[in-house]
């Protein structure tokens, strides 16, 4: 197994290069075959999109199945929200569909996180408050 490993890391690093080299036709942006309103980029992020917005939601579901604050750095999830929204601001300025709507689709599920946070947190304080006593 330990041999197959570097092979199985190298895969996606040869099919991206596959993919640029010899297909000038591809790197054009041209109309959708499947959609012709959208441009083949905008597909392309949007499925990226789709991808890096919900990576976050399995810590989300967890931390609600909980009910504990468990497991959530709110550092993170603050540096996080600060980039989503000059995400936000990029895909305006580029007029980038993909990157505005998965920005302000992953900055609500941000903005959740941090009010479940938030709440568990409240509710774990006043539960050793009371312990305490």
């Amino acid at each position: 197994m330990t041999r197959l490993k570097p092979v199985l890391l190298s895969i996606p690093l040869l099919a991206f290069m596959i993919m640029l080299s010899g297909c000038e036709q591809v790197l054009h942006n041209t109309k959708s075959i499947l959609l012709p309103r959208f441009q083949r980029s905008d597909l392309f992020g949007f499925v990226a999109g789709l991808g890096t917005t919900f990576a976050v939601l399995p810590d989300l579901v967890a931390m609600l199945r909980r009910r504990a604050s468990a497991g959530m750095n709110p550092r993170m999830a603050a540096i996080i929200g600060v980039f989503q929204i000059l995400w936000i601001y990029y895909g305006i300025l580029i007029i980038s569909r993909p990157v505005v709507v998965w920005n302000v689709i992953g900055m609500l599920i941000n903005f959740f996180s941090v009010g479940a946070y938030t709440y568990f947190r409240g509710k774990e304080k006043a539960r050793a408050t009371r312990a305490e006593n």
